[in-house]
């Protein structure tokens, strides 16, 4: 059985009147669903760096800050069904964070050139994440 693949997953949390969810959309590819910023840990990257830097690659954000993590998925991949481990962390970003924009990923990694519409949702979500990406939102404790 081959290794799963490490991941990291972020619930970037920002409270005005009740607390919001950071979700986006990929712009031109609607059957990708609503999600949350995630993807591959580096070797020898800490996880809590990680997500950092995902959040910020995939959404432009640079003013969150971990809070802790919430829970440990080990969901294989819903194609590929290849092996992969997911450490959902909570993050705080400030009450002053715009309400939605654009982003275009840049770099050399696998989602670079795409662009992300990044909005900010009220919890409870009315929709469910795409890749089950809400099945630990319950475990915030908000």
């Amino acid at each position: 059985m081959s290794r799963p693949r490490i991941r990291v997953a972020a619930y970037v949390i920002r409270r005005r009147e009740g607390a919001e969810l950071l979700v986006f959309d990929h712009v031109g590819m609607a059957d990708a669903g609503t999600q949350v910023p995630a993807g591959g840990v580096e070797p020898d990257e800490e996880l809590s760096r990680a997500v950092l830097r995902e959040v910020a690659e995939e959404t432009g954000l640079l003013t969150a800050g971990v809070v802790r993590p919430v829970a440990v998925d080990e969901r294989p991949h819903p194609r590929t069904r290849q092996p992969r481990t997911t450490t959902f962390f909570l993050l705080r970003a400030p009450e002053d964070t715009p309400d939605a924009w654009v982003h275009r990923v840049r770099g050399d990694g696998e989602d670079a050139g795409l662009t992300f519409a990044c909005r900010f949702e009220a919890l409870p979500l009315r929709r469910p994440l795409a890749d089950a990406q809400d099945a630990w939102l319950g475990n915030l404790e908000l």
